[in-house]
C-alpha cells in the first residue's frame, strides 16, 4: 500500500495559501469580538442603561468595527487572488459558473442554485464581466468555469456557493454598521437610536456565523482532495469499524457541547452584569477569571 509523506514539516505549514489564512483569521478574530463586545453594550443601551461605562464600550466596538472591516475585505480579496491561482476548482465552486461566454469576460453570480446532477445553476441573477473584474482585476481575462474539470475533481457548488455568500454577506452588513455609527455620531444619536441600537444587537454573532461560513467554503471547496492535487480525501481516511466511529463522534459531540454551554452561560452573565463600578479590594486573593462572574452579587451586598 502507498504512502504519502511530507517530504518537510516546515512547507506543510508554510504553504502558498498561509500568510492569507493567517491575516484573515487573525482579523477575523478582532472584528468577531468588536461585534460582540457592540452587541453586549447595545443590550444595556437598549434596557436604558447609558452609564459612561457603557456608552465607552459601545463606541470603542464600533471604530474598531468601522476599521477593521474594511481591512477584513482587502485581505479577502488578496486571499481570492491566492487561491485562484492554487484552487481554481474551489473558485469555480464558489462562482457558481459551469460555462464561460466564449471571449467574453466572466460574469460575477449574485445569487442562484447550482445543480450539481443537471450541472447548471438555475435561477442565476448575474452582472455582466464583474466576475472578473473582481478576480483576475482585468476585463480581458476569464475566470476557470466547472466544466473545466472532470466531475470527479469538482466540488459540491451548491454548499461552497451558498457559504461564501453568506460569509460575504455578513461581512457588508459590518461594514455598513461601521458606517452607520460613524454617521449617527453626529449630534449623539449614536446611543439612542433605537432600530440602530436592534442592528448593532442582532450583529453580535454575526462574527462567528461568518467564520463557520468561511471554514465551510475552504473545507469543501477544496474536496475531493486532502493533499490538494496529491491525495484524495477517500484515500486518505481511517479503516476503522462504525462502531469506533460513532463513539468518537459521539464523544466530541458531548465534550464540544459541554465546553461551549458552559462558556455560553459565563458570557451571558458577563454581559447581564455589565461593567461594575470598581470598589476597594477585600480580604482574600482574587480567582480570575471566574471570581468576575460573581464579584457583582457581593459588591450589591455589601452596599
Amino acid at each position: 500500500m502507498a504512502r504519502s509523506c511530507p517530504s518537510t514539516g516546515w512547507r506543510v505549514i508554510f504553504n502558498p495559501s498561509f500568510p492569507y489564512r493567517l491575516l484573515h483569521m487573525t482579523v477575523a478574530a478582532f472584528l468577531s469580538s468588536a461585534l460582540f463586545v457592540g452587541a453586549s453594550a447595545a443590550w444595556h443601551l437598549l434596557r436604558g442603561n447609558q452609564s459612561p461605562a457603557i456608552r465607552k464600550m459601545f463606541s470603542m466596538a464600533l471604530w474598531m468595527t468601522l476599521l477593521v472591516a474594511p481591512v477584513q475585505a482587502l485581505i479577502g480579496d488578496m486571499h481570492g487572488l491566492n487561491t485562484l491561482k492554487h484552487q481554481p476548482a474551489k473558485i469555480a465552486a464558489i462562482e457558481g459558473h459551469w460555462e464561460n461566454p466564449p471571449g467574453e469576460p466572466t460574469p460575477l453570480l449574485l445569487f442562484g442554485w447550482p445543480d450539481m446532477d443537471q450541472q447548471r445553476t438555475r435561477y442565476g441573477l448575474e452582472i455582466p464581466a464583474l466576475g472578473s473584474l473582481i478576480l483576475t482585476h482585468s476585463l480581458d481575462k476569464q475566470v476557470p468555469a466547472l466544466k473545466e474539470f472532470a466531475p470527479e475533481e469538482r466540488p459540491n457548488s451548491t454548499v461552497v456557493f451558498w457559504s461564501f455568500r453568506l460569509m460575504a454577506g455578513l461581512g457588508m452588513l459590518m461594514l455598513l454598521l461601521g458606517v452607520l455609527a460613524l454617521w449617527l455620531r453626529r449630534g449623539d444619536r449614536l446611543y439612542h437610536s433605537r432600530p440602530f441600537l436592534r442592528f448593532a444587537l442582532w450583529m453580535g454573532p454575526s462574527g462567528l456565523i461568518a467564520i463557520l461560513a468561511g471554514w465551510v467554503t475552504t473545507e469543501v471547496g477544496r474536496q475531493p482532495w486532502v493533499v490538494y492535487g496529491v491525495q484524495r480525501t477517500a484515500d486518505a481516511v481511517s479503516a476503522h469499524g462504525d462502531l469506533h466511529m460513532s463513539v468518537s463522534l459521539l464523544t466530541f459531540i458531548v465534550v464540544y457541547s459541554a465546553v461551549f454551554g458552559v462558556g455560553y452561560s459565563y458570557m451571558l452573565r458577563l454581559i447581564r452584569k455589565g461593567p461594575q463600578e470598581m470598589l476597594p479590594a477585600t480580604t482574600g486573593t482574587p480567582a480570575r477569571p471566574l471570581s468576575a462572574a460573581t464579584e457583582g452579587y457581593l459588591q450589591k451586598e455589601s452596599r
